[in-house]
């Protein structure tokens, strides 16, 4: 998302520039053993019997986040610029309390944030790669949203390669991690970031300069061909969300969120006022208690 976005504002008109800077000044408040797998899939170990998901570690003492610019806390703080201060995964600032600052003594020094703005699943596997040469007990991936975020619904990535490489950077992990735990994050749900962020006027004026375009094109329209295009894209990220869960259950080692970063209604104080898209600071914050909760808290999804 990142990207598309600064290309965009570069060539944006005086004007809007302007009323942009007015607006920007005054606010900064508020990503083991293998075995047969499934037809058109990557090798994968069975899923672990119901012993085996009691050993999941919910005191992990080292991490790497991996993902997108939801991840690196893009537009969180400051506009079209990373923000990882204030990531879910690995931020440090206290407004945040990110997942590596709820699990580790030294959070600093034992959590890397490998996500890149602008990603794509296709950069997940060469994310993964850097990721064993780390080391790190837990892995969390949250990564799909730019995949979705394409010029037209006919440029989405394709399900069978998300799902390709998806599968390649599991099997890197597990295979060069084998001891490691992996959790994966739904795609947010792009169809309620849109309806939240449109009643924002200069939300949609920020989006006409081409941030999603797939989702956020045409903001205010609500003719039939607009509600089918957004629906595709809505139908695209639900694909991915069972992909993710599907890949990840044929490895022991991996859990799912079961659709809570999917699930969740952001509000519009939890977008960021720099894009009115991407997860304020409030919104990473919610976002670090939904991924903690469901990767180690009390209501932890297990299989």
């Amino acid at each position: 998302m990142r990207e598309s976005l600064r290309r965009t504002v570069r060539g944006a008109t005086a004007a809007l520039t302007g009323l942009l800077t007015t607006v920007l000044v005054t606010a900064c408040s508020v990503g083991g053993t293998e075995a047969p797998a499934a037809a058109g899939s990557a090798a994968a170990s069975p899923r672990p019997s119901a012993s085996a998901a009691l050993d999941w570690n919910t005191r992990p003492a080292s991490l790497a986040a991996l993902g997108d610019s939801i991840t690196r806390g893009f537009d969180a703080c400051g506009v079209l610029t990373d923000c990882p201060e204030l990531s879910w995964a690995t931020g440090s600032g206290a407004s945040v309390t990110s997942v590596a600052g709820r699990l580790l003594t030294r959070p600093a020094a034992r959590s890397w944030n490998l996500a890149a703005s602008g990603a794509r699943m296709a950069d997940l596997p060469a994310q993964a790669e850097r990721a064993v040469s780390l080391r790190p007990q837990q892995v969390m991936i949250l990564m799909g949203a730019n995949d979705a975020c394409a010029p037209s619904t006919a440029r989405m990535t394709p399900v069978d390669a998300y799902r390709r490489d998806f599968a390649t950077a599991l099997r890197t992990l597990h295979r060069g991690l084998p001891e490691a735990q992996v959790f994966v994050a739904s795609v947010p749900d792009l169809l309620r970031l849109w309806d939240v962020g449109r009643r924002n006027a200069l939300g949609r004026q920020i989006w006409k300069l081409g941030l999603c375009p797939s989702m956020l094109a045409d903001p205010e329209a609500t003719n039939a061909a607009a509600n089918a295009r957004r629906q595709a894209v809505r139908k695209r990220v639900i694909a991915y969300n069972g992909v993710l869960a599907q890949e990840c259950a044929r490895w022991e080692h991996c859990r799912s969120d079961g659709g809570a970063v999917f699930d969740y209604r952001f509000t519009e104080a939890e977008l960021s006022p720099w894009d009115w898209f991407h997860p304020s600071a409030r919104g990473q914050s919610r976002l670090a208690g939904i991924v903690y909760g469901a990767a180690f808290g009390s209501g932890a999804v297990t299989r």
